[in-house]
Protein backbone atom coordinates (compact mmCIF):
# COMPACT_ATOMS: atom_id res chain seq x y z
CA UNK A 1 0.00 0.00 0.00
CA UNK A 2 1.33 3.03 -0.83
CA UNK A 3 0.99 6.51 1.20
CA UNK A 4 -0.07 9.44 -0.05
CA UNK A 5 1.82 12.44 1.62
CA UNK A 6 -0.63 15.72 2.66
CA UNK A 7 0.54 18.66 1.60
CA UNK A 8 -0.80 21.93 3.64
CA UNK A 9 -0.98 25.34 2.95
CA UNK A 10 -1.53 28.19 5.47
CA UNK A 11 -1.58 32.09 4.28
CA UNK A 12 0.01 33.99 6.57
CA UNK A 13 -2.22 37.34 7.08
CA UNK A 14 -0.12 39.81 5.01
CA UNK A 15 3.00 37.56 4.77
CA UNK A 16 4.22 34.46 3.04
CA UNK A 17 1.96 31.11 2.51
CA UNK A 18 3.35 28.64 4.69
CA UNK A 19 3.96 24.94 2.81
CA UNK A 20 3.75 22.01 5.25
CA UNK A 21 4.78 18.57 3.87
CA UNK A 22 6.05 19.25 0.38
CA UNK A 23 9.31 17.32 -1.28
CA UNK A 24 9.47 19.96 -3.62
CA UNK A 25 7.93 23.07 -5.20
CA UNK A 26 7.28 24.12 -8.55
CA UNK A 27 7.56 27.96 -9.18
CA UNK A 28 5.94 29.72 -12.22
CA UNK A 29 8.57 28.74 -14.91
CA UNK A 30 8.67 25.56 -14.24
CA UNK A 31 11.50 25.39 -11.75
CA UNK A 32 11.29 22.46 -9.61
CA UNK A 33 13.14 23.90 -5.79
CA UNK A 34 13.26 21.22 -3.03
CA UNK A 35 11.97 21.48 0.05
CA UNK A 36 14.33 20.04 2.75
CA UNK A 37 12.71 21.30 5.77
CA UNK A 38 9.05 20.28 7.05
CA UNK A 39 7.59 23.22 6.90
CA UNK A 40 8.99 26.14 4.20
CA UNK A 41 7.56 29.96 3.64
CA UNK A 42 6.58 30.58 -0.03
CA UNK A 43 6.39 34.44 -0.88
CA UNK A 44 3.62 36.32 -2.10
CA UNK A 45 5.07 39.72 -2.11
CA UNK A 46 7.14 39.09 -5.21
CA UNK A 47 10.02 40.76 -3.83
CA UNK A 48 12.30 38.80 -1.68
CA UNK A 49 15.93 38.36 -2.73
CA UNK A 50 15.64 34.73 -2.08
CA UNK A 51 12.74 33.63 -4.33
CA UNK A 52 10.69 31.90 -4.07
CA UNK A 53 11.42 31.38 -0.58
CA UNK A 54 10.06 34.36 1.95
CA UNK A 55 12.72 36.50 3.06
CA UNK A 56 10.80 38.91 4.83
CA UNK A 57 10.72 41.96 2.82
CA UNK A 58 7.32 41.55 2.83
CA UNK A 59 7.38 43.11 6.80
CA UNK A 60 9.48 46.40 5.16
CA UNK A 61 6.99 47.11 2.23
CA UNK A 62 4.53 47.04 4.85
CA UNK A 63 6.33 49.34 7.43
CA UNK A 64 6.68 51.78 4.31
CA UNK A 65 3.11 51.53 3.08
CA UNK A 66 2.12 52.58 6.94
CA UNK A 67 4.35 55.29 7.46
CA UNK A 68 2.83 56.94 3.65
CA UNK A 69 -0.15 56.62 4.73
CA UNK A 70 0.76 58.26 8.34
CA UNK A 71 2.59 60.69 6.47
CA UNK A 72 -0.56 61.38 4.46
CA UNK A 73 -2.86 61.83 7.13
CA UNK A 74 -0.50 63.90 9.29
CA UNK A 75 -1.14 67.91 8.55
CA UNK A 76 2.63 69.76 7.77
CA UNK A 77 3.50 72.52 9.50
CA UNK A 78 1.86 75.83 7.95
CA UNK A 79 -0.32 73.61 6.32
CA UNK A 80 -4.10 75.30 7.44
CA UNK A 81 -6.19 72.66 5.74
Amino acid sequence: MTSVARVRVTACPDGPLLLRGADELTDEQGVVHPVTRPVVAVCRCDMSQRMPWCDGTHRALQRARLNREDNERTPRAGDDS
